[in-house]
């Protein structure tokens, strides 16, 4: 069962942290951290979207896919290069709904999760589109690639331990084991 410190809140924006939600994306063994209804549900409460009533699996569904997305724009933006057109299109969609919701102020049970979808959809349109796209950074880590907001300008991967730690320990082995300059 997935618990609160499983989840990484270090990635410097709301819509960075759903990238998290799944660990290691692009290694043999994802870490799938919202694998179910109900936790996605805890994911929506720690970061301030609390949904009112509970989570369907077609809920947990569109929030994963709409991190799917989210995914698909960051890595563009790191690459330099033009997102997926069917993944801008469905943050942007996300984005059009029910986002005058948020401003009302959230209900006593939370907000509804077209809300909660759109205010995250709403912050990753802001932040690719303005200066703050050029501190995004990818973590070097072949199964990781975690995209997160570099104030720095320094950071060569995500601010997971592991990472760092694998990443600093194949870079110490590399220069061991290369010739010298002699």
């Amino acid at each position: 069962m997935t618990t609160e410190t499983d989840f990484r809140f270090d990635g410097g924006a709301t819509w960075l942290n759903l990238l998290a939600t799944q660990g290691q994306s692009f290694g043999t063994r994802p870490v799938e951290r919202i694998g179910t209804p109900e936790a996605g549900r805890r994911w929506l409460g720690l970061v301030g979207f609390g949904v009112d009533g509970e989570l369907s699996a077609d809920d947990l569904d569109r929030l994963v896919r709409l991190r799917e997305a989210l995914r698909e724009m960051a890595m563009a933006s790191v690459a330099k290069r033009e997102p997926d057109p069917e993944a801008l299109a469905q943050v942007r969609e996300h984005a059009s709904r029910s986002a005058g919701a948020l401003w009302s102020g959230p209900a006593p049970d939370g907000v509804p999760l077209d809300a909660a979808l759109a205010g995250i959809a709403v912050q990753a349109l802001v932040m690719l589109q303005g200066p703050d796209r050029e501190l995004l950074r990818q973590c070097a880590e072949v199964d990781c690639r975690w995209v997160f907001l570099d104030t720095s300008g320094r950071r060569h991967w995500c601010p997971s331990p592991a990472c760092a730690s694998r990443g600093r320990v194949r870079a110490h082995r590399a220069r061991q084991g290369a010739p010298s300059a002699d």
